[in-house]
């Protein structure tokens, strides 16, 4: 078991919020390599009837990496040592910041990882829970220390050609449209060590036998083209944890919620809304 790690010096993640203040608190977690724009799409939907909290991993779009003026501390450990507790405790003490004893909670790739790990270490503070093209563990950590090395070498501009293969479908064109080229430039801007620090996290993360231990009502949705995730992580995901559902969209990549986003909207205002099951596990 991951261990509380105690921040108690930390500053808080940047993040934004949205919806009516009377909403139903939801935190939204994004992917590696992208900032809390990632969402952009879900959030007309989601602030109907939620009080939607959006924030940046660290060295990702307006938040640090190193430690900021008047701080001694890191949002995030930069020597090799991060995990993704780290990342879930500044999930929780930004929602201490609200006042937010119990929330809603959705993530893409990285931030699902964060919430898989919530519901296992934390599971009195999640109301329901949705993990998109994401997974109890992202293959080997050899590849990702080889990753952070990299990033740690020549920079996030080193990760820019391959994103658009991963990150989008075959044939797709969305790295062209508005959304999806902000995207690229959120990846280029982002933080060296923050982002090599997500990876050293991705490396040790492994809740593959601890799914049966989640309670919280869960959504899986994969990535029918997703080559980072594909659907048998999701399908893990969704075996593992008592009553969970699942969900594939078809001819999506990594991020499905961006390139792919109706499908992805309803199943995520179905699943938190706590509306009638419209989406059959596929």
């Amino acid at each position: 078991m991951t261990a509380s790690v105690p921040f108690d010096a930390v500053p808080l993640p940047h993040h934004r919020l949205d919806g009516p203040a009377d909403g139903k608190p939801m935190i939204l977690g994004p992917s590696l390599g992208t900032s809390l724009a990632v969402w952009e799409p879900q959030l007309p939907a989601l602030i109907r009837s939620h009080r939607v909290l959006r924030w940046d991993l660290p060295g990702h779009g307006a938040s640090p990496a190193e430690p900021m003026a008047g701080s001694s501390s890191e949002l995030i450990p930069t020597d090799g040592t991060a995990t993704v507790g780290h990342l879930a405790e500044l999930v929780l003490r930004t929602a201490d910041a609200q006042g937010w004893d119990e929330f809603a909670y959705a993530g893409v790739s990285l931030g699902g990882a964060v919430g898989l790990h919530l519901a296992v270490h934390n599971p009195e503070r999640l109301t329901s829970l949705s993990v998109v093209c994401s997974s109890a563990r992202f293959g080997e950590p050899s590849a990702w220390r080889t990753r952070a090395a990299g990033v740690r070498a020549h920079g996030t501009e080193s990760m820019i050609a391959s994103r658009p293969g991963v990150w989008f479908g075959p044939g797709s064109e969305y790295e062209s449209t508005p959304h999806g080229a902000a995207m690229i430039e959120d990846l280029r801007w982002t933080d060296a060590a923050g982002y090599a620090a997500c990876c050293d996290a991705l490396a040790r993360f492994d809740l593959r036998d601890r799914l049966a231990e989640v309670t919280v009502p869960t959504l899986a949705v994969a990535g029918g083209a997703d080559p980072a995730t594909p659907p048998e992580h999701a399908r893990e995901i969704a075996d593992g944890i008592p009553g969970a559902k699942l969900i594939e969209v078809p001819g999506a990549a990594h991020l499905a919620n961006a390139e792919c986003p109706d499908p992805v909207t309803a199943a995520l205002v179905v699943h938190h809304d706590g509306l009638p099951e419209q989406t059959d596990r596929q």
